[in-house]
């Protein structure tokens, strides 16, 4: 459905559906230029409320888009938050931007950008697993 959607916005409008140029775009909006985006970010929101009524909540905790734990507090969440719309600021770009359709347009920018989000992230993963020892 990301591929699908990506393709369109591109097919239809000629915009790449990277969420951090998205949302930027809203906020900087020009003449005739925010419906789209608005209606694209509000499908991303509709689409987890959708899914969690369609599954009955039937998802183990760890599963529920809308579940709290005593790991992700609310602090923690809006700090990730700023510090991935940061990231995404300063490499001019975000995951969906680079990853899905920077990597199909063979932009050697978004494959450095991907390449370094994967990097970071197994050694974010070995880090909190061997060094810290934390298993979630």
């Amino acid at each position: 459905m990301i591929g699908l959607s990506a393709i369109i916005l591109l097919a239809l409008l000629g915009q790449v559906a990277g969420i951090s140029g998205i949302i930027t775009g809203l906020l900087r909006a020009k003449p005739g230029d925010s419906l789209w985006r608005a209606l694209f970010l509000g499908g991303l929101i509709a689409g987890t409320f959708i899914y969690t009524l369609v599954s009955h909540n039937e998802a183990p905790r760890n599963l529920n888009p809308f579940a709290l734990s005593e790991v992700a507090h609310l602090a923690m969440l809006i700090s990730a938050g700023l510090l991935i719309g940061f990231g995404s600021y300063i490499g001019s770009g975000c995951t969906s931007g680079h990853g899905i359709c920077g990597l199909a347009r063979f932009s050697i920018r978004s494959i450095s950008a991907t390449l370094t989000f994967m990097l970071t992230a197994v050694l974010t993963v070995l880090v909190v697993r061997l060094v810290i020892g934390a298993e979630h």
